[in-house]
Protein backbone atom coordinates (compact mmCIF):
# COMPACT_ATOMS: atom_id res chain seq x y z
CA UNK A 1 0.00 0.00 0.00
CA UNK A 2 1.27 3.72 -0.50
CA UNK A 3 -1.22 5.48 2.11
CA UNK A 4 -2.18 5.45 5.56
CA UNK A 5 -5.46 6.48 5.27
CA UNK A 6 -7.67 8.83 7.18
CA UNK A 7 -11.48 8.77 7.71
CA UNK A 8 -14.23 11.37 5.74
CA UNK A 9 -17.05 12.75 7.58
CA UNK A 10 -19.49 11.48 4.91
CA UNK A 11 -19.04 9.00 2.14
CA UNK A 12 -21.57 9.51 -0.95
CA UNK A 13 -22.09 6.10 -3.46
CA UNK A 14 -23.70 6.03 -6.56
CA UNK A 15 -24.12 2.96 -8.48
CA UNK A 16 -21.66 1.20 -9.86
CA UNK A 17 -20.90 0.28 -13.55
CA UNK A 18 -17.39 -1.76 -13.22
CA UNK A 19 -16.74 -5.27 -12.15
CA UNK A 20 -14.83 -5.83 -8.63
CA UNK A 21 -11.83 -7.60 -7.59
CA UNK A 22 -9.50 -8.57 -5.23
CA UNK A 23 -7.18 -6.34 -3.19
CA UNK A 24 -3.79 -7.06 -1.55
CA UNK A 25 -0.21 -5.99 -0.84
CA UNK A 26 1.49 -2.74 0.65
CA UNK A 27 -1.48 -0.61 0.10
CA UNK A 28 -4.14 -4.22 0.41
CA UNK A 29 -2.98 -4.32 4.71
CA UNK A 30 -5.11 -0.71 5.00
CA UNK A 31 -7.94 -2.10 3.14
CA UNK A 32 -9.18 -4.24 5.98
CA UNK A 33 -9.21 -1.35 8.36
CA UNK A 34 -10.82 1.30 6.03
CA UNK A 35 -13.04 -0.93 3.99
CA UNK A 36 -14.75 -2.45 7.92
CA UNK A 37 -15.26 1.73 8.36
CA UNK A 38 -16.81 2.16 5.22
CA UNK A 39 -19.16 -0.84 4.78
CA UNK A 40 -20.47 0.22 8.21
CA UNK A 41 -21.17 3.08 7.52
CA UNK A 42 -22.72 1.98 3.80
CA UNK A 43 -26.16 2.23 5.09
CA UNK A 44 -26.04 5.48 6.20
CA UNK A 45 -24.19 7.63 3.67
CA UNK A 46 -25.89 7.27 0.71
CA UNK A 47 -27.39 10.90 0.78
CA UNK A 48 -25.05 13.47 -0.52
CA UNK A 49 -24.95 16.02 2.22
CA UNK A 50 -22.14 18.38 1.99
CA UNK A 51 -20.83 18.99 5.95
CA UNK A 52 -18.76 22.57 6.13
CA UNK A 53 -16.02 22.56 8.15
CA UNK A 54 -14.41 25.50 9.59
CA UNK A 55 -10.85 26.02 7.81
CA UNK A 56 -7.58 25.10 9.64
CA UNK A 57 -5.77 29.28 9.73
CA UNK A 58 -3.59 29.71 7.03
CA UNK A 59 -3.23 32.67 4.70
CA UNK A 60 -4.24 31.97 0.93
CA UNK A 61 -1.27 32.54 -1.68
CA UNK A 62 -4.06 33.40 -4.77
CA UNK A 63 -0.98 33.09 -7.29
CA UNK A 64 -0.81 29.69 -9.11
CA UNK A 65 2.36 30.59 -10.96
CA UNK A 66 5.89 29.38 -11.57
CA UNK A 67 4.70 25.58 -11.94
CA UNK A 68 8.07 23.89 -13.08
CA UNK A 69 8.98 22.72 -16.68
CA UNK A 70 8.49 18.84 -17.23
CA UNK A 71 10.10 18.63 -20.40
CA UNK A 72 8.96 14.39 -21.98
CA UNK A 73 11.21 11.93 -21.30
CA UNK A 74 11.58 8.99 -20.85
CA UNK A 75 12.53 7.41 -16.86
CA UNK A 76 12.70 5.02 -15.05
CA UNK A 77 13.28 6.42 -11.48
CA UNK A 78 10.95 8.90 -9.83
CA UNK A 79 12.87 12.58 -9.05
CA UNK A 80 12.31 14.65 -6.49
CA UNK A 81 11.61 18.18 -7.34
CA UNK A 82 9.48 21.22 -6.04
CA UNK A 83 6.24 20.36 -7.05
CA UNK A 84 3.49 21.95 -9.68
CA UNK A 85 0.26 23.77 -7.65
CA UNK A 86 -2.40 21.42 -8.61
CA UNK A 87 -0.76 18.40 -7.11
CA UNK A 88 -0.40 18.23 -3.23
CA UNK A 89 -0.19 15.80 -0.19
CA UNK A 90 -3.67 15.17 2.08
CA UNK A 91 -3.07 15.79 5.68
CA UNK A 92 -3.93 14.18 9.41
CA UNK A 93 -5.69 17.15 10.94
CA UNK A 94 -4.86 16.85 14.67
CA UNK A 95 -7.76 17.92 17.11
CA UNK A 96 -6.14 21.16 17.83
CA UNK A 97 -6.95 22.03 14.33
CA UNK A 98 -3.43 21.61 12.73
CA UNK A 99 -1.72 19.72 10.44
CA UNK A 100 -0.63 16.30 11.58
CA UNK A 101 1.51 14.10 8.50
CA UNK A 102 0.80 13.53 5.29
CA UNK A 103 -0.34 10.25 4.10
CA UNK A 104 -1.58 10.39 0.21
CA UNK A 105 -1.77 12.54 -2.85
CA UNK A 106 -4.43 14.15 -4.85
CA UNK A 107 -4.73 17.00 -7.25
CA UNK A 108 -7.77 19.49 -8.35
CA UNK A 109 -9.84 18.54 -11.00
CA UNK A 110 -11.52 21.21 -13.27
CA UNK A 111 -15.42 21.28 -11.86
CA UNK A 112 -18.18 23.95 -11.97
CA UNK A 113 -17.79 24.94 -8.69
CA UNK A 114 -14.52 24.52 -8.64
CA UNK A 115 -13.72 22.97 -5.24
CA UNK A 116 -12.88 19.37 -6.40
CA UNK A 117 -9.96 17.07 -6.22
CA UNK A 118 -9.43 13.52 -6.77
CA UNK A 119 -7.13 11.01 -5.11
CA UNK A 120 -7.45 6.79 -4.43
CA UNK A 121 -10.73 6.12 -2.48
CA UNK A 122 -8.51 3.98 -0.15
CA UNK A 123 -7.15 7.22 1.06
CA UNK A 124 -10.29 7.96 1.97
CA UNK A 125 -11.27 5.95 5.18
CA UNK A 126 -10.11 5.60 8.67
CA UNK A 127 -11.09 8.25 11.01
CA UNK A 128 -10.72 11.47 11.66
CA UNK A 129 -10.23 14.81 9.85
CA UNK A 130 -8.14 15.45 6.84
CA UNK A 131 -6.90 18.54 4.55
CA UNK A 132 -5.36 19.63 1.01
CA UNK A 133 -1.88 20.99 0.87
CA UNK A 134 -1.63 22.12 -2.90
CA UNK A 135 1.72 22.62 -3.84
CA UNK A 136 3.55 21.63 -0.40
CA UNK A 137 7.09 21.81 -0.75
CA UNK A 138 9.93 21.30 2.43
CA UNK A 139 7.09 22.89 4.60
CA UNK A 140 6.42 25.51 2.37
CA UNK A 141 2.13 25.71 1.53
CA UNK A 142 2.38 28.63 -1.40
CA UNK A 143 -1.54 27.80 -2.25
CA UNK A 144 -3.00 27.29 1.41
CA UNK A 145 -4.39 24.75 3.29
CA UNK A 146 -8.13 23.44 2.81
CA UNK A 147 -9.91 21.24 4.47
CA UNK A 148 -11.98 18.13 2.93
CA UNK A 149 -15.75 18.56 4.12
CA UNK A 150 -17.21 15.82 1.50
CA UNK A 151 -16.09 12.50 -0.07
CA UNK A 152 -17.74 10.55 -2.94
CA UNK A 153 -16.63 7.02 -3.40
CA UNK A 154 -18.54 4.41 -5.35
CA UNK A 155 -21.02 1.75 -3.54
CA UNK A 156 -18.72 -0.92 -4.89
CA UNK A 157 -15.57 0.43 -3.24
CA UNK A 158 -18.00 0.43 0.01
CA UNK A 159 -19.16 -2.82 -0.08
CA UNK A 160 -16.06 -5.21 -1.25
CA UNK A 161 -13.14 -2.66 -1.82
CA UNK A 162 -13.45 -2.54 -5.94
CA UNK A 163 -10.18 -2.35 -6.76
CA UNK A 164 -11.88 -0.54 -10.36
CA UNK A 165 -13.16 1.60 -8.04
CA UNK A 166 -10.72 2.76 -5.80
CA UNK A 167 -11.59 6.45 -6.96
CA UNK A 168 -12.62 9.39 -4.74
CA UNK A 169 -13.34 13.18 -5.33
CA UNK A 170 -12.87 15.13 -2.29
CA UNK A 171 -15.09 18.66 -1.88
CA UNK A 172 -12.60 20.95 -0.50
CA UNK A 173 -13.30 24.58 1.64
CA UNK A 174 -10.79 27.88 2.02
CA UNK A 175 -11.30 30.63 4.01
CA UNK A 176 -13.14 33.41 2.94
CA UNK A 177 -14.94 31.65 0.33
CA UNK A 178 -11.81 31.32 -1.94
CA UNK A 179 -11.91 28.27 -4.57
CA UNK A 180 -9.27 26.16 -5.02
CA UNK A 181 -9.42 25.89 -8.63
CA UNK A 182 -8.84 29.61 -8.77
CA UNK A 183 -5.90 29.23 -6.70
CA UNK A 184 -4.05 26.50 -8.24
CA UNK A 185 -5.86 25.40 -11.64
CA UNK A 186 -7.44 22.14 -12.61
CA UNK A 187 -6.63 19.25 -14.07
CA UNK A 188 -8.73 18.02 -17.04
CA UNK A 189 -10.39 14.93 -16.55
CA UNK A 190 -9.77 12.22 -19.02
CA UNK A 191 -12.52 9.81 -19.46
CA UNK A 192 -12.22 6.61 -21.91
CA UNK A 193 -8.27 7.33 -22.23
CA UNK A 194 -6.30 4.39 -23.95
CA UNK A 195 -3.36 2.92 -22.72
CA UNK A 196 -0.03 3.06 -24.28
CA UNK A 197 0.00 6.78 -23.61
CA UNK A 198 2.95 9.29 -22.44
CA UNK A 199 2.33 10.38 -18.73
CA UNK A 200 3.68 12.02 -16.12
CA UNK A 201 2.89 10.70 -12.21
CA UNK A 202 3.29 12.89 -9.31
CA UNK A 203 3.02 11.83 -5.66
CA UNK A 204 3.92 12.60 -2.19
CA UNK A 205 6.22 9.60 -0.60
CA UNK A 206 5.68 9.81 3.47
CA UNK A 207 9.22 9.78 4.16
CA UNK A 208 9.91 13.19 2.34
CA UNK A 209 9.09 16.44 2.38
CA UNK A 210 8.85 17.43 -1.45
CA UNK A 211 6.89 15.49 -4.21
CA UNK A 212 8.21 13.00 -6.44
CA UNK A 213 7.71 12.71 -10.61
CA UNK A 214 8.61 10.37 -13.48
CA UNK A 215 7.08 10.17 -17.36
CA UNK A 216 6.89 7.30 -18.79
CA UNK A 217 4.57 5.20 -21.13
CA UNK A 218 1.40 3.22 -19.22
CA UNK A 219 0.34 0.19 -20.18
CA UNK A 220 -2.81 -1.86 -20.22
CA UNK A 221 -3.36 -4.28 -17.00
CA UNK A 222 -6.49 -6.03 -17.37
CA UNK A 223 -9.36 -4.48 -18.75
CA UNK A 224 -9.88 -1.59 -16.31
CA UNK A 225 -6.14 -1.32 -14.63
CA UNK A 226 -3.54 0.73 -15.83
CA UNK A 227 0.25 -0.15 -14.81
CA UNK A 228 3.17 2.32 -14.75
CA UNK A 229 6.95 1.23 -14.30
CA UNK A 230 8.71 3.79 -11.93
CA UNK A 231 10.81 3.50 -9.15
CA UNK A 232 10.36 5.57 -6.36
CA UNK A 233 6.83 5.45 -5.37
CA UNK A 234 6.45 4.43 -1.84
CA UNK A 235 4.11 4.77 0.56
CA UNK A 236 2.25 8.16 0.54
CA UNK A 237 2.32 7.98 -3.16
CA UNK A 238 -1.18 6.84 -3.43
CA UNK A 239 -3.86 9.12 -5.20
CA UNK A 240 -0.90 10.92 -6.94
CA UNK A 241 -2.20 11.31 -10.58
CA UNK A 242 -1.40 10.08 -13.63
CA UNK A 243 -1.59 13.26 -15.93
CA UNK A 244 -1.37 13.25 -20.26
CA UNK A 245 -0.27 16.09 -22.12
CA UNK A 246 1.15 18.76 -19.12
CA UNK A 247 1.16 22.18 -20.10
CA UNK A 248 5.15 22.86 -19.03
CA UNK A 249 3.85 26.55 -18.32
CA UNK A 250 1.39 25.88 -15.87
CA UNK A 251 2.18 22.20 -15.06
CA UNK A 252 -1.68 21.47 -15.76
CA UNK A 253 -2.65 18.19 -17.68
CA UNK A 254 -5.15 15.29 -18.08
CA UNK A 255 -5.73 12.75 -15.26
CA UNK A 256 -6.20 9.50 -16.48
CA UNK A 257 -6.23 7.61 -13.51
CA UNK A 258 -4.91 7.76 -9.67
CA UNK A 259 -2.21 5.27 -7.75
CA UNK A 260 -4.40 3.13 -6.62
CA UNK A 261 -6.54 -0.29 -7.80
CA UNK A 262 -5.11 -3.50 -8.14
CA UNK A 263 -3.08 -4.00 -4.63
CA UNK A 264 -4.39 -0.99 -3.85
CA UNK A 265 -1.45 0.80 -6.13
CA UNK A 266 0.84 -1.59 -5.77
CA UNK A 267 3.13 -4.20 -3.74
CA UNK A 268 6.35 -2.57 -4.70
CA UNK A 269 7.53 1.32 -5.11
CA UNK A 270 8.73 -0.04 -8.52
CA UNK A 271 5.67 -0.83 -9.78
CA UNK A 272 2.23 1.35 -9.82
CA UNK A 273 -1.23 0.74 -11.08
CA UNK A 274 -4.27 2.56 -11.51
CA UNK A 275 -8.52 2.32 -12.49
CA UNK A 276 -9.02 3.58 -15.37
CA UNK A 277 -11.06 6.22 -16.00
CA UNK A 278 -14.24 4.72 -17.58
CA UNK A 279 -18.16 5.05 -16.73
CA UNK A 280 -17.63 4.48 -13.13
CA UNK A 281 -16.11 7.42 -12.89
CA UNK A 282 -17.36 9.50 -15.44
CA UNK A 283 -21.13 8.75 -13.17
CA UNK A 284 -18.72 9.57 -10.06
CA UNK A 285 -17.65 12.89 -11.32
CA UNK A 286 -21.42 13.34 -11.69
CA UNK A 287 -22.68 12.81 -8.64
CA UNK A 288 -19.56 14.88 -7.24
CA UNK A 289 -20.76 18.25 -9.01
CA UNK A 290 -24.22 17.55 -8.99
CA UNK A 291 -24.62 20.15 -6.02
Amino acid sequence: MKAEPVAPQETVTPSPNDDGGGTGGRRGRVCGRICLVLTMAAGLTLAAVGLIATPIDQDLNTSAAGAQSLAPRLQTQGVAFAGTPAVGALFTVTSGGGLGGHFCSASVVDSPAKDLIVTAAHCAGGSGQFAFVPGYDSGRMPYGIWRVTRVVVDRSWVSSANPNADVAFLTVTGQGGARIQDVTGGERLGIGQAPGQYVRVIGYPQGANVPVICGNLVSAFGPAQLVFDCGGYTDGTSGGPLLEDVNPTTGLGTVIGVIGGYEQGGDTPSVSYAARFGALVADLYKTATAQ
